[in-house]
């Protein structure tokens, strides 16, 4: 089990907001217009296209926010080790790796340093057990998501990626001390998109997440800023 401080130091950091945007402006505006009701950003695929993807996270760290890179690193041991080392250098607080295959989620976790905290992707929010069957795996969502937060553990992972509905199961698994991260969160309730496994906010605490990601919901907001302050109270309240 890593030494690491927590993934969420306060509060307001259970709240991750994600960057989807395809260029750094786009990106960067939504972290001024947010101001500070968000102090942890997720920057993932779409923005790393752009080409702005570092230079959008050296301008959070200089803004004070923490920083969560999701590329989902997936490849054998040595290149995802090799990536973790790279990365280790960079000011941030977290990044995924896919939790799919121990041996490499034993190579990326030998090979961090500093702070960075590896988050092993169980089953993407947008499946459920049809999808599941449709690429070989036989089994429910919530047994294969407790089953690789267990190996991701034991491979000396600091946390997963997860549905709210599987937290409740994975922290019982896995104890006090293990990070879960739940995105997918609406909370308004289902919002007719592609994400199928979803829950609400003070739902997710409720199960024992330590942190939530929301996009959508809040870029989508009519205030995205009020929406985004909406969300600090409802976790605050939650946990309580």
């Amino acid at each position: 089990m890593s030494a690491r401080a927590p993934l969420v130091p306060t509060v307001r950091d259970r709240l991750i907001v994600a960057l989807d945007e395809p260029t750094g402006t786009e990106a960067l505006a939504w972290v001024d217009r947010l101001g500070d009701a968000v102090q942890f950003y997720k920057i993932g695929m779409e923005l790393l296209a752009s080409g702005d993807y570092f230079t959008v996270l050296e301008a959070l760290a200089r803004r004070d926010k923490r920083i969560f890179v999701d590329l989902k690193f997936f490849d054998i041991p040595a290149t995802v080790a090799g990536v973790i080392k790279g990365l280790s250098r960079w000011p941030i607080a977290c990044c995924t790796i896919h939790g799919w295959h121990a041996p490499m989620m034993e190579a990326a976790a030998a090979a961090r340093s500093g702070e960075l905290r590896l988050l092993a992707v169980t089953v993407l929010t947008s499946m459920d057990g049809d999808d599941l069957k449709t690429i070989g795996i036989d089994g429910e969502p919530a047994d294969i998501v407790v089953q690789r937060a267990q190996a991701a553990q034991a491979a000396g992972i600091d946390g997963v990626i997860a549905s709210g509905q599987e937290a409740a199961l994975i922290r019982a698994a896995t104890g006090s001390g293990f990070s879960i991260v739940c995105p997918g969160i609406r909370p308004g309730g289902p919002a007719g998109d592609d994400q199928k496994r979803t829950v609400g906010v003070a739902e997710a605490f409720r199960r024992g997440a330590d942190a939530i990601v929301v996009g959508r919901p809040i870029r989508q907001a009519a205030d995205p800023r009020a929406a985004a302050e909406a969300i600090q109270r409802e976790i605050a309240d939650s946990l309580n």
